[in-house]
């Protein structure tokens, strides 16, 4: 019988989206291991379960080719030290949670170096860089993935694989309460309610929140009676939210500025503008209408855009295989059309309540035990590490 006494794990999460499905793998790995010291990189929902950040994870937030270029050197250089650090202590094993640009080229260290590997959440390699598949097989002991038709992807590499569903389908209701949600946030129950989410990252903040509000303005021009709400993931990310929108000359947009509470906003929303990423998948949970709209350092825009490998960039077209709703890219993603595109989704209650029941079969399709499937394989591994 494998002994689980005096473990040490260390983990790395580089985004509050990573922050949160890194939680839930705690929530059911600490009953199982409970005196296990836990370490790395990580946010404050990891923190919860007696997680320790030896670096803030802001370091790792950067979005886009040639912004990781100018973070660069402070990026690689906190890479190297948790890396030595690592390789001294020989934790019993990694999970690199995301972040497949930090935290791959560390697992093939650890790996070469008889550490037992994991990554939670795969790399896009279906939508674009599939040739990171062969690194994977460097560098990873376990996959851990969250959509169901990654596992035959990892099978047929021959990488071990668990799928462990999307932890957001189990803490994000099938029916949310949006009169409860609502009145938390002092909003009438017949209030007509956009959610704006234009990213956490910084660089994302910087990019599409003054299109995203632009878009509000119009909005208002249509329906003064609107109520806006803008959900922000930190204090950073909302001083710099205010800032651009000074800048702008758009201070005066009557936004409801939230500190968290995207759920809550979410769940109170009769449509949202959303970035692209796991931001709208949970907008998808919600059984909401969504436009999605994202802009970046034009030269990225420029390199990605011929680099992918399918037509949808949001993660609900991706796992619907069609465009279930609109995606407004780069220069596309003008603030009238942003307006207009979510109008019209907001405006047909035929096509609403189609899209709800898409989004309700994804969520059925995306719900498992993810807390405790991805524990039990977390402690499967375990169980096989090499003895010290």
């Amino acid at each position: 019988m494998a002994s689980f006494d005096n473990l040490s794990i260390a983990m790395v999460a580089g985004e509050s989206s990573g922050d949160l499905l890194a939680s839930r793998l705690l929530s059911g790995l600490r009953p199982r291991l409970p005196d296990a010291a836990l370490h790395g990189i990580g946010g404050e929902r990891m923190a919860q379960y007696g997680f320790i950040s030896d670096w803030p994870m802001e370091k790792l937030s950067v979005n886009g080719l040639f912004e990781v270029m100018r973070h660069y050197r402070e990026i690689k250089g906190i890479q190297i030290a948790l890396r030595d650090q690592l390789l001294e202590r020989r934790p019993d094993l990694f999970i690199g949670v995301d972040a497949p640009d930090f935290n791959l080229g560390l697992e093939t260290e650890l790996k070469n170096a008889g550490i037992p590997t994991m990554h939670f959440i795969s790399p896009s390699v279906w939508a674009w860089r599939g040739g990171r598949i062969k690194k994977i097989t460097r560098a990873v002991s376990h996959m851990l993935v969250v959509f169901p038709f990654e596992e035959a992807l990892y099978r047929k590499a021959g990488i071990p694989v668990t799928y462990v569903g999307h932890p957001l389908a189990e803490i994000i209701p099938m029916e949310p309460d949006v009169a409860a949600a609502r009145a938390t946030l002092g909003l009438g129950a017949d209030a007509n309610v956009v959610a704006i989410l234009p990213g956490s990252r910084m660089s994302e903040l910087k990019y599409n929140s003054v299109s995203f509000v632009n878009a509000a303005k119009l909005l208002l021009q249509r329906d003064p009676q609107l109520r806006f709400l803008a959900p922000m993931a930190g204090p950073r990310q909302r001083l710099f939210f205010e800032s651009l929108l000074a800048e702008a000359g758009l201070a005066d947009v009557p936004l409801q500025i939230l500190d968290g509470q995207s759920h809550v906003a979410l769940a109170a929303a009769d449509g949202v503008l959303v970035a692209s990423g796991t931001a709208s998948l949970e907008v998808a949970l919600f059984k909401k209408p969504m436009v999605i709209g994202y802009k970046m350092l034009p030269a990225t825009y420029h390199v990605l855009r011929h680099m992918s490998y399918q037509p949808w960039i949001g993660l609900p077209n991706i796992l619907a295989r069609e465009f279930v709703v609109p995606e407004l890219l780069q220069d596309a993603a003008t603030p009238q059309a942003l307006a207009d595109a979510l109008w019209l989704q907001m405006d047909n209650p035929v096509r609403k309540a189609a899209l709800r029941q898409r989004f309700t079969d994804m969520h059925h399709s995306l719900l498992r035990d993810t807390a405790n499937e991805s524990a039990q394989a977390v402690c499967q591994v375990l169980a096989r590490r090499p003895k010290r």
